[in-house]
């Protein structure tokens, strides 16, 4: 009996031995997830911190082109208006030289008939005073045959 004890004496310390290495085994492998956790619980920390400062230089770069686009749009919408103006503007001015050059063209053609009246007047005066010349001319022509030295 005394053997069969120290058999089985021998037997649980084999075992107890085995079941402390399993457990020493567990313990390690149990250290070494909770390092591996560790490190991905850190891992997953800085991608956290990674992505907020992402999303906020995304958010800041997002509103920067909004403003931006704002900013062309009016600009963009001003030349529109300006330009709007400016063909009004020069529908107007158009109109306004085709009036002046049309004013200009009826007064260049009052000025042409005034001109030609005025000529017309003057060679007709110029003709009938050439007329009492040329009849004096022949009146002293006469008396210079009549009486040549009379004059």
């Amino acid at each position: 009996m005394y053997g069969h004890l120290q058999q089985k004496a021998k037997s649980a310390e084999a075992l107890a031995l085995k079941y402390r290495q399993q457990q020493e085994a567990l313990s390690a492998q149990l250290q070494v997830v909770y390092e591996h956790r560790s490190r991905l619980e850190r891992s997953l920390q800085k991608e956290r911190g990674e992505h907020k400062k992402t999303k906020e230089d995304f958010l800041v770069y997002k509103l920067e082109a909004q403003e931006a686009l704002n900013k062309e749009k009016n600009q963009h919408e001003d030349v529109k208006k300006q330009l709007l103006d400016l063909q009004l503007q020069q529908n107007s001015l158009k109109l306004e030289h085709r009036k002046t050059v049309e004013t200009h063209s009826q007064k260049y053609a009052q000025l042409q008939r005034e001109k030609e009246s005025e000529v017309t007047g003057l060679q007709g005066e110029r003709g009938g005073e050439l007329g009492r010349w040329e009849q004096k001319a022949r009146r002293m022509a006469r008396v210079w045959e009549r009486e040549p030295f009379r004059l």
